[in-house]
């Protein structure tokens, strides 16, 4: 997860955009002299829903072999 960090008066000049940033997945902390003091966090009702099969085109290549022990593991499956 990727984190943010921003002083006290970015955060307030750029609030809608740390928002977003917060919406979209990102940890968005505000610091006072470098030193972190609060996390921007979403609440669970306003993060959206998830949905099954939203990732269904993800993979678009399966090896026949894909789930074949590597040579280099052997050792460990002893």
């Amino acid at each position: 997860m990727e984190i943010h960090q921003v002083n006290i008066h970015e955060a307030k000049t750029h609030l809608s955009r740390l928002i977003q940033e917060a919406l979209a997945g990102k940890t968005v902390i505000i610091a006072r002299d470098n030193r972190p003091l609060v996390k921007l966090e979403v609440l669970p009702e306003a993060q959206s829903p998830r949905t099954i099969g939203g990732a269904k085109d993800l993979v678009l290549h399966l090896a026949d072999d894909f789930d074949a022990p590597l040579e280099d593991f052997q050792e460990y499956l002893a």
